[in-house]
């Protein structure tokens, strides 16, 4: 009787084993969708009262080109900052125009550009009120060359000659290098760096979004802070920092809303 019992028990145990075995994992849930405007819900929140001077430009432009209206009064909150008359007060009314078009350009301000960044972009934000320098294609393709930020910024520069109609004599091939170049930023890491997010970005401020994989997407999506900001490396512990979230945000934005034609990237002419 006994033996009899433990091989009644070991069938049964052999059968649940079977069992648990056979049977697919169905009872674990499967994660739940991310919820993309949530997601950007939570940048818009992270960024709604900062008071970086560049951000507030940028929020700007996202509120003319997508609404979002926590961003309605970025540049009273800027035009605040400048009223204050800190050390950059010269180059913030320089880079005002992306938010007015008729911003006055006072000439002594040129005297305070400083960054080569800037040295390539201002040029190109007033091309329609001062003539391009003869150098400034060279200067631009050595940007270009350059790689890094003065590769995004030498798209960004050519988003503003354009969006003010201005002539600039380049080598053939040299947008979609550019382009082309940009994208290629956007690497297969799952780190999330600023560089990539501002490539991204400013690609699809150029109209350019296709060039961007949806995978590199999924992964900005997936390594949103907690906050709703975004980190400057993604694998590096830190704060959350206002360029990497508002680059980050302009992306989502253009994934999350697509359109065969935006508002321009600076302010039109006042009617």
């Amino acid at each position: 009787m006994k033996r009899k019992r433990v091989l009644f028990l070991g069938c049964c145990l052999t059968a649940a084993l079977c069992i648990i075995l056979i049977v697919p994992p169905m009872l674990q849930p499967a994660p739940a969708p991310i919820d993309k405007q949530q997601v950007v819900a939570s940048a818009i929140n992270f960024l709604e009262y900062t008071n970086e001077p560049d951000a507030l430009l940028m929020l700007d432009v996202i509120h003319r080109r997508f609404g979002i209206a926590e961003f309605a009064d970025a540049l009273q909150r800027y035009d605040q900052l400048l009223a204050e008359e800190p050390p950059e007060a010269p180059v913030m009314r320089l880079f005002r125009r992306i938010a007015d078009h008729d911003n006055p350009l006072q000439v002594n301000d040129l005297n305070a550009v400083s960054f080569d960044v800037d040295f390539l972009t201002i040029p190109a934000l007033y091309c329609d009120q001062l003539e391009l320098s003869i150098n400034y294609a060279t200067q631009l393709v050595q940007a270009a060359n350059s790689g890094g930020y003065m590769l995004t910024h030498a798209l960004l520069a050519w988003i503003w000659i354009q969006e003010n109609v201005c002539e600039v004599q380049l080598p053939d091939g040299f947008i979609e290098n550019l382009y082309r170049a940009n994208a290629e930023l956007i690497d297969d890491n799952p780190v999330v760096s600023d560089l990539e997010l501002e490539a991204a970005a400013f690609l699809y401020l150029a109209g350019q979004g296709a060039l961007v994989d949806d995978a590199f997407v999924e992964r900005v999506i997936a390594v949103q802070n907690y906050d709703g900001g975004w980190l400057s490396y993604s694998a590096e512990p830190g704060a959350s920092h206002w360029h990497p979230t508002v680059v980050a945000l302009m992306l989502l934005l253009h994934v999350e809303y697509p359109s065969d034609s935006y508002p321009p990237m600076l302010a039109p002419v006042s009617p």
